[in-house]
């Protein structure tokens, strides 16, 4: 786990593949305007968290209870990038006390289905490992290319992400069952049930080829009051290859729904005393 940063406290869950190493530059996005915790998912080492088909994927869910005790955060903006986005929606569902604003990013809609190859990816982890390497390749390197059109500065953020995935490599047992166990829950009735301010980001149609933008904007239709955001010459992995401006979005959006919130409970607390005092 890791805690940086200072101000509105936020909890940024990765993506399928677990590990919060491999979102360095979104931690450090974030860190510059608030108080930024990231962890690795259940099953990775060094977390203490089984993923087990017995818990099934509510493992996910007493994690991040233990993870918003253990930093000190009473209540969080809950960041899910991708699969994480997942893990956010269901904990905003289930906890609300705790969840001051919600943002889901390039994140499978609730009623997503995998196709042929995702099923097989899923079922097969270990044997289709290097189809899914040279696959993933492919369909990230045109998003690369429109958000980093700078050769050298592409060739430095494919040196500092090669790093952090050599040293931190991911587990295709693990995301296998992620996917098979997050394929068992109802996610649009989790959705429906939340209540937090929600702030979808997506990148642009035709740039994600990993989750495309319409899976995400199903949301909208499901969560009610939910928002929608594009950011410009992104796609699935926006939040690394334009962390900045991708951090922005996420607490610009944080800072106007936690300022709107405190005005309204100062002005109930007002109206109290107010009522109380009788004048």
């Amino acid at each position: 786990m890791i805690v940086r940063g200072e101000g509105l406290p936020l909890v940024l869950i990765p993506g399928i593949q677990g590990r919060w190493e491999w979102m360095v530059p979104t931690v450090e996005g974030l860190a510059r305007r608030c108080r930024v915790a990231s962890y690795s998912l259940c099953g990775e080492r060094g977390t203490g968290c089984r993923l087990t088909e017995e818990r099934g994927f509510d493992a996910h869910i007493d994690q991040l209870t233990r993870v918003l005790d253990e930093v000190g955060f009473e209540r969080a903006v809950l960041c899910g990038v991708s699969y994480g986005g997942w893990i956010a929606v269901r904990y905003a569902a289930r906890h609300p006390e705790r969840v001051s604003a919600l943002v889901v990013a390039s994140s499978p809609g609730p009623r997503f289905r995998p196709d042929t190859r995702q099923r097989q990816h899923a079922r097969f982890p270990y044997l289709l490992l290097p189809a899914f390497i040279v696959s993933t390749r492919r369909r990230l390197m045109p998003e690369i290319r429109t958000a980093v059109p700078d050769p050298d500065e592409r060739r430095r953020i494919a040196r500092r992400q090669t790093r952090h995935m050599l040293r931190h490599p991911i587990s295709p047992g693990l995301m296998g069952r992620r996917i098979r166990l997050a394929l068992q829950e109802d996610f649009v009735a989790d959705a429906s049930r939340v209540t937090a301010p929600t702030l979808l980001v997506t990148g642009e149609r035709g740039l994600d080829r990993v989750v495309p933008p319409e899976s995400t904007r199903e949301y909208l239709s499901v969560i009610r009051g939910s928002t929608i955001v594009e950011l410009p010459s992104t796609g699935h992995i926006g939040c690394i290859t334009c962390a900045n401006a991708w951090a922005d979005l996420v607490v610009d959006f944080a800072q106007r729904v936690v300022a709107n919130h405190d005005r309204l409970e100062h002005a109930g607390v007002e109206a109290t005393r107010q009522d109380v005092l009788g004048v």
